[in-house]
């Protein structure tokens, strides 16, 4: 794909994203550059790459999903082996990354681990990092090191576009003030009304949803947001929009975390339709939700934008005329 000198160009998979790695190799016909991953009997992580990269531009595509801290690690050492081993530049590439949601200080006493994984992926020896859908877009600002933060809602709008003609009535519900943008955007390409539903966090794995603003009966609502973690959001706010009368509910999220009573709550709900990406692994957890799930794959968005980098071209240019970040 690439016009580039591929042969300076080596992409490492992390234990926790080895199908997508295999998936962006065969997007920029490009062979996986090869290393293992194991681990001593006390639990201690181990990288050893086996080939050389002395003067390459390195990329790692690793999520730091569940469990977090292992995968956490490993991408650390990855840094760090290859930088002992001469690499030109390492690029961190994190589908998903993890400890997003704790950004601030939103009480006394607590802290912002976002910032200090962005310091320990810094100290690491991290050239530059790419992300998708970050939780919040201010993460970027906490790394002192260029970051490219992608958006999946390319890879959706495909989806939902080759889909529309299912959708009679389409109304894009955003499930937060946050993600207003995002559903707006939606709404506009796929030819939809919008709504926003306004959500309070009373805990980290309690949510409520009391009011609507907007029309949803009688219609196809599709909810977009960045992740379902524990599934407290989307279940409450589907029910919300079905006791208002709509006529169908799909959810899209880019993270897929599903944690805790997630799959639960989700087997319960009205929803019709689950829509995730592939930025963490599921897995066979996910078996009593299958019939509803749909994963859409982002290996081309990771691709584009990993050949793009290599080769110092624009990043914004691949998302021109589709829906933005979350603010």
């Amino acid at each position: 794909m690439s016009n580039g000198n591929n042969n300076e160009l080596k992409i490492f998979g992390a234990r926790s994203c080895v199908e997508l790695t295999h998936r962006v190799c065969k997007h920029l016909n490009l062979e996986q550059a090869k290393a293992t991953t194991t681990a001593f009997p006390d639990g201690e992580v181990i990288v050893k790459v086996e080939e050389d990269v002395r003067g390459r531009d390195c990329f790692v595509i690793c999520s730091t999903s569940y469990p977090v801290n292992e995968h956490l690690m490993e991408l650390l050492v990855y840094i760090d082996c290859l930088k002992r081993a001469s690499a030109d530049r390492v690029t961190c590439v994190i589908p998903y990354y993890g400890y997003a949601r704790q950004d601030r200080k939103d009480e006394g006493r607590v802290p912002i681990t976002a910032k200090l994984v962005a310091n320990l992926i810094t100290a690491a020896g991290a050239d530059r990092v790419v992300a998708v859908d970050l939780h919040a877009a201010q993460i970027q600002g906490f790394f002192d090191l260029p970051v490219d933060h992608l958006t999946a809602t390319p890879v959706f709008y495909k989806h939902f576009l080759s889909i529309r003609e299912r959708l009679p009535d389409l109304c894009m519900v955003s499930p937060d003030v946050g993600n207003v943008k995002v559903a707006e955007t939606f709404a506009n390409l796929l030819g939809g009304e919008l709504a926003i539903i306004n959500k309070r966090r009373i805990s980290g794995s309690e949510v409520t949803t009391d009011h609507l603003i907007g029309d949803v009966k009688n219609r196809t609502v599709v909810m977009v947001d960045d992740m379902i973690s524990t599934g407290g959001t989307v279940c409450e706010a589907a029910e919300l929009v079905l006791r208002m009368g709509a006529r169908e509910v799909i959810v899209a999220a880019t993270h897929g975390v599903f944690a805790g009573k997630a799959i639960e709550r989700l087997g319960k709900s009205g929803i019709t339709q689950i829509v995730t990406s592939n930025t963490i692994v599921g897995g066979p957890r996910l078996d009593a939700i299958r019939p509803r799930l749909t994963e859409l794959c982002v290996s081309g968005l990771l691709g584009d934008a990993i050949n793009n980098i290599h080769e110092n071209k624009s990043i914004s240019a691949l998302f021109k005329n589709t829906a933005g970040t979350k603010r």
